[in-house]
C-alpha cells in the first residue's frame, strides 16, 4: 500500500459535477489498485452528494493527509470547511462556491510543494464564481503558475494519439496572434517533448501547427508562419529535436489523431480544444448528455504534478448521478504515471520566460 503514490484531488467547483466525478472515480477498483486518493475539499458537500445519490460509501474528514485510510469504500476528505450547505445550490454560480473552489486548489498545491503528496488532481472550477469570489485568475494554470513561482509553462491535452500544447490559451484570439512569438513557440516545444518522455511516450516525433490558413501560404495569408514559427522549429531541430512545421492544422491534427505525431504545438485555445474534444467527447443524441467525457488536461513547467479533466462544471446536470468520471479516472491514472517518472524541467530554450498574458 505504501508504494502507491499518494494523488490529492480537489473537489472543483461545489456546485458542480466535481464532486460528484471524484467520488465515482474513488469507488472504482481501477483507481484504488493504483494510487492513495485523498480528496481535497468539503465534506459535508461529498455526505451530501453520496446521501442525495444513495451511493454506497462513507465520507471521512480528516485534518490532514496522515490520518487517511486509503480504503475502497472510504472516500478520506481533507476537510475545508468552507462551504455553506445551507446556501449551496447545485448549478448556480456563486461566490461561495468559488472561494471554496479555490481555496481547495490552493491547498493541494501546498501539500504537494510541501511533499506531502506525490501528485495533484482537479476537478472543474467555474471562472465566473472564483473572479466574484475576488481571486482574479483565469484558470487552474494561471492560479498553479502563480503559487508555484511558474513563469514558463503550458496546457498539455492528453487522450488516446491526440496529445497537444498550446503557446497561449485562455486570452482573446486577437491577443492570441500577438503572442505567436519564435521564444515562445521554442520554449513550448521544449515543454511538450519534456511532457510525453514523463508520459513514457517513445514517438517523441512533433508536429508544430501554423496559425494561417495553409500555415500563410508563404505570406500570402499573413507574416508570422514564416517570420515566427520557422525560424522557432529550425532553432529546435538544431537542438536536435525531431520537429516538423508550421503545418497546416487543417492536417496537422488528422495525421496526429493517426498517431504519426506523439504530439502536437497549438498556436491558440481553439485551435487544439477544438479537435481534441472531437476525439475525446461522446454526445447521445437520444438521450440529450454526453455518453463519455474523456480527455486530460496536464500543466507542463511546473516543480508539481497536476492533471485535470478537462471539461467544465456541467452545471446543468449536477447532482444528478448522471455524469461520466472518465476524465477523472484517466486524470489520476496520467498523475500516477508522471509520479513514476518525475518531472523533466529541460527546455531546448533555456531561460525563456512565457509572455505575461499567457
Amino acid at each position: 500500500m505504501n508504494d502507491k503514490p499518494i494523488i490529492a484531488i480537489t473537489m472543483g467547483d461545489p456546485a458542480s459535477i466535481g464532486p460528484e466525478i471524484a467520488v465515482k472515480a474513488l469507488l472504482t477498483e481501477r483507481v484504488m489498485d493504483i494510487c492513495r486518493p485523498i480528496i481535497v475539499g468539503d465534506a459535508g458537500v461529498f455526505g451530501h452528494i453520496i446521501d442525495t445519490l444513495k451511493w454506497k460509501a462513507v465520507v471521512r474528514p480528516v485534518s490532514a493527509v496522515k490520518d487517511a485510510l486509503f480504503q475502497p469504500g472510504i472516500i478520506d476528505v481533507l476537510d475545508m470547511g468552507t462551504v455553506e450547505m445551507d446556501k449551496l445550490v447545485f448549478g448556480q454560480v456563486s461566490a461561495m462556491a468559488g472561494h471554496a473552489s479555490f481555496e481547495a486548489v490552493k491547498k493541494v498545491i501546498g501539500l504537494a510543494l510541501a511533499g506531502e503528496v506525490e501528485a495533484t488532481v482537479t476537478g472543474p472550477i467555474n471562472k465566473k464564481s472564483i473572479n466574484d469570489a475576488g481571486h482574479h485568475f483565469a484558470g487552474h494554470t494561471e492560479i498553479y503558475a502563480h503559487y508555484t513561482g511558474t513563469a514558463k509553462y503550458g496546457m498539455l491535452l492528453v487522450e488516446d494519439n491526440l496529445k497537444v500544447i498550446h503557446v497561449s490559451t485562455h486570452v482573446s484570439l486577437r491577443q492570441a496572434c500577438d503572442l505567436v512569438k519564435k521564444d515562445r513557440v521554442l520554449a513550448v516545444i521544449g515543454l511538450l517533448q519534456n511532457g510525453l518522455i514523463q508520459l513514457g511516450e517513445s514517438n517523441l516525433k512533433i508536429g508544430v501547427a501554423g496559425l494561417n490558413p495553409h500555415a500563410g501560404d508563404s505570406g500570402l495569408f499573413g507574416t508570422e508562419d514564416e517570420g515566427e514559427i520557422l525560424p522557432a522549429v529550425l532553432e529546435a531541430r538544431r537542438l536536435g529535436y525531431d520537429v516538423e512545421g508550421p503545418v497546416p492544422p487543417d492536417t496537422l491534427f488528422a495525421k496526429a489523431a493517426t498517431g504519426y505525431y506523439g504530439g502536437v504545438v497549438a498556436m491558440y485555445h481553439d485551435q487544439g480544444h477544438i479537435p481534441f474534444k472531437l476525439t475525446g467527447f461522446k454526445w447521445n443524441a437520444e438521450k440529450q448528455q454526453m455518453d463519455s467525457v474523456k480527455g486530460v488536461n496536464i500543466t507542463m513547467g511546473l516543480p508539481i504534478i497536476r492533471t485535470s479533466v478537462d471539461h467544465g462544471t456541467a452545471f446543468e446536470i449536477a447532482g444528478k448521478g448522471i455524469a461520466s468520471a472518465d476524465a477523472m479516472i484517466l486524470a489520476i491514472e496520467a498523475a500516477v504515471q508522471l509520479s513514476k517518472n518525475g518531472i523533466t524541467q529541460k527546455s531546448p530554450a533555456g531561460t525563456v520566460s512565457k509572455p505575461s498574458a499567457l
